[in-house]
């Protein structure tokens, strides 16, 4: 499809529309007539305030989802024509085979089937189906309108007159809303289901599968929700500070979206997902974390001896199904090759193979992932969008489960504060762990996972009041709603708020009375110092923004002391592998320390490399993890004890040797360490790593000669969203990256620039505030 897409054609494609996904409100059941369909027109009118906020006003859900398109577009529209070919399957063919390209094609186009598509459009409300063929037709027309020789404007120049950007249709869609849903499934490793081979008949030839591409990216978050006993004016308050990636379709983008009398909402969607997924309207606010709840299991398969192809299924043998995917791959002079691949299937779902999971003679693993059969994410987030309290955000989640892999954190403007993680859980209690799991394998990629025999009596199990077979039901998840604060910084549920733990659930949620993050002891910490404070010991707006950016290292107030006191007892001079290394003035500048990581912040960086070393030490603290004070402990270091003194030692050495190696200087302001590069201009990045003991989060690999840069994730969407006395939304928020990542767009640096600063935009959501703005610009949009 290179020209334009035909009313016909969209028409058919609707039936195949979309899908389920955290954020990802796409998606169609039954299209219009074509005769309908060919007379359908859209109209819509985009208003941009500063800093290219759009505000998209239309009468009816086709409008705005046109001209909410249009505005993505023009900011994200080569991002989002990107992710388009990705899920298409079509990286190797526009882009090459590197970095793991033919793997992720092969992925996508094995498990993203016309049958997976059918599925999720099953069960879309009518307002969504509308949304999304406006959404369909107002990227289209997007493209035409910046395509050609005719155009005013053409397209940004990193997609330019490119081949892969062109129309979409429904089933682009949903390709979509699927990947997104199952990113911590089956899609956790695209290159362990691509690379999947049956094992040789002579298992002593070795087989070397590809290397999988590094992903650095930290998926993570901060919430809290203040109820009326923590807030002045006893209105709620909730404080969002999403952890997403920098770059790509998985960043976050503003938007205001209204249909007078029925729906007025503002906040962020992800690029690729056409909604608001983390927003507010004038009763509501919410945020989400990424939970720790499992979306998938491993099924470990006993094969048959002489046969790798089939596996044991109780008293029954099962042959692997075979899917056969045709990818083209660019070569280096450019032209286009076809390879064939052939991915393998259980009835529990596709053979993944790596170091971790060897495919043998003997055994096969498979995983089984509940998003691939949640088609509810946009029935949820547009009862989000109208609900007026915090109960009508619970019954939403309860009532559809269409939450693929986060938790909940709200507020409403009567004071209410809500946790859930109504996320989307396979249904394995203890019970059923302890009699069927795997003693082969542990970890999957780094992190844990659950692996079961795979027979009869280890298949997940169904209760009717689960949205969908096979998961949790929501009264085996859990919730609570308190009038005083919950807050959730990526640990388990069990003490969102301390003062009432969640115990009692399914390890496959999450685990209970273990050691929390340093992060995690952030937040309840500093909740807790406004609330127990003896004067002005309730929340506002600019408190609750200060707990955020004020870049306070909890983990250097809580302990860099008792590394100074190490200092002052050991020798200077440490043994590095051959290397001596002097650690005094290392010890110093950490003295010196503000103890922030802000952009004038100088040691940060000595903390940041030191802390993870000295925190893996064995025997380290005073005083152990206790469960009963699971917020103060564990705390103190053994300053006395030789042994731990010298781990401080030489992780404090090691540190030393490695920024010096950098060319990084131990006391150079931290906003020349941290930056983000834009057009040549490098701007200061204040937050620090999650390891080190930040709350307000950025994530950044040491680069020799650069420092902390790029940027790959860390705070992207921050809002404070609260009321009034009078009941009016009092919303303020900040994109750190800025709208767009298109070099040439006007809107590529000026919120990381105020982000460097600590600011933060009032966000303009009254027809007042709107009209006032003294950038405001519009476009009447109307076609079809």
């Amino acid at each position: 499809m290179t020209a334009g897409i035909s009313n016909r054609t969209r028409s058919v494609a609707l039936v195949l529309a979309c899908a389920a996904a955290t954020a990802g409100l796409v998606g169609c059941s039954k299209p219009a007539s074509n005769d309908a369909a060919s007379k359908q027109r859209y109209n819509a009118t985009v208003r941009w305030t500063a800093h290219g906020v759009p505000h998209i006003k239309a009468d009816d859900w086709g409008g705005l989802g046109y001209g909410f398109a249009y505005a993505v577009a023009t900011d994200a529209v080569c991002t989002l024509a990107r992710e388009f070919v990705n899920v298409r399957g079509e990286q190797a063919k526009f882009f090459g085979p590197e970095e793991g390209r033919v793997e992720a094609d092969v992925f996508h186009k094995s498990v993203i089937t016309d049958q997976a598509l059918a599925h999720a459009g099953a069960r879309i409300p009518k307002e969504m189906q509308a949304l999304t063929a406006g959404y369909i037709a107002g990227y289209n027309r997007y493209i035409a309108d910046h395509t050609g020789a005719a155009a005013k404007e053409q397209l940004p120049a990193s997609c330019r007159d490119q081949p892969w950007v062109r129309p979409i249709d429904g089933t682009d869609m949903a390709r979509i809303g699927i990947g997104v849903g199952i990113r911590y499934g089956v899609g956790r490793s695209p290159a362990a289901l691509a690379n999947a081979t049956p094992p040789s008949k002579d298992e002593k030839i070795s087989r070397t599968l590809p290397p999988v591409p590094e992903d650095v990216t930290m998926m993570g978050s901060n919430a809290i929700a203040l109820g009326k006993a923590a807030t002045v004016n006893g209105k709620g308050m909730v404080l969002g500070n999403p952890h997403y990636p920098w770059s790509g379709s998985s960043r976050f983008h503003m938007a205001h979206l209204t249909i007078p009398g029925q729906l007025d909402v503002m906040g962020v969607g992800l690029i690729s997902t056409p909604f608001i997924s983390i927003g507010f309207n004038h009763d509501i606010a919410w945020s989400h974390t990424v939970s720790t709840g499992l979306r998938s299991t491993l099924y470990e398969l006993t094969l048959d001896p002489n046969d790798p192809l089939s596996y044991r299924y109780g008293e029954e043998t099962r042959k692997l199904t075979t899917r056969v995917v045709s990818v083209d791959v660019r070569q280096p002079d450019g032209t286009v090759k076809t390879e064939e691949r052939t991915t393998y299937f259980s009835h529990f779902g596709p053979v993944v193979e790596d170091k971790d999971l060897p495919w043998t003679s003997q055994v096969a693993y498979v995983v089984r992932d509940a998003n691939l059969d949640n088609n509810r994410s946009s029935e949820q987030y547009l009862k989000f969008s109208l609900a007026k309290t915090v109960d009508d955000i619970v019954a939403a989640l309860q009532s559809t489960q269409g939450t693929a892999w986060v938790n909940t954190i709200a507020a409403d403007r009567d004071g209410k504060a809500l946790y859930a993680d109504y996320s989307v859980v396979p249904n394995v209690d203890e019970a059923l762990i302890k009699s069927c799991a795997s003693d082969k394998v542990q970890r999957w990629g780094g992190a844990r996972v659950v692996v079961l025999r795979g027979t009869p009596d280890c298949e997940w199990r169904n209760d009717e009041r689960a949205q969908q077979p096979g998961i949790l039901p929501p009264q085996q998840l859990p919730h609570i709603v308190r009038d005083d604060y919950v807050t959730n910084s990526n640990d388990s549920y069990w003490v969102t708020n301390p003062a009432q733990p969640l115990e009692g659930f399914s390890p496959v949620i999450g685990v209970e009375k273990t050691e929390r993050s340093l992060r995690t002891r952030a937040g309840v910490v500093m909740v807790k110092e406004v609330l127990e404070a003896k004067e002005s010991n309730r929340f506002d707006a600019q408190r609750l923004q200060d707990l955020l950016f004020n870049h306070r290292n909890y983990g250097a107030e809580l302990l860099l002391n008792d590394l100074l006191a190490v200092c002052k007892r050991e020798p200077k001079s440490v043994k590095v592998e051959k290397d001596t290394i002097d650690v005094g003035k290392t010890c110093d500048v950490l003295a010196a320390w503000d103890r922030k990581q802000d952009v004038g912040s100088r040691g940060a960086q000595i903390w940041t490399e030191a802390w993870p070393l000295i925190a893996a030490t064995p025997d380290l603290w005073v005083v152990p993890f206790d469960v009963k004070d699971p917020i103060g402990t564990p705390r103190q270091i053994k300053v006395a004890d030789a042994k731990v003194r010298k781990a401080v030692m030489l992780g404090l050495a090691t540190a030393t040797k490695k920024l010096n190696d950098a060319q990084i200087p131990l006391d150079a302001p931290w906003g020349e360490v941290q930056y983000a590069e834009r057009n040549g201009e490098k701007i200061g990045i204040p937050g620090g790593s999650h390891a080190g003991g930040m709350f307000s989060v950025m994530g950044a690999k040491l680069q020799a000669g650069k420092g902390y840069a790029p940027i790959v994730s860390g705070n992207s969407w921050m809002q404070v969203v609260t009321w009034t006395d009078a009941g009016e939304v009092d919303a303020r928020g900040i994109l750190s990256y800025s709208q767009s990542e298109e070099p040439d767009s006007p809107f590529y640096a000026d919120q990381t620039r105020l982000y460097s600063k600590s600011q933060w935009l009032k966000l303009p959501f009254t027809e007042a505030e709107i009209t006032a703005d003294a950038e405001l610009r519009s476009l009447a949009l109307s076609g079809n």
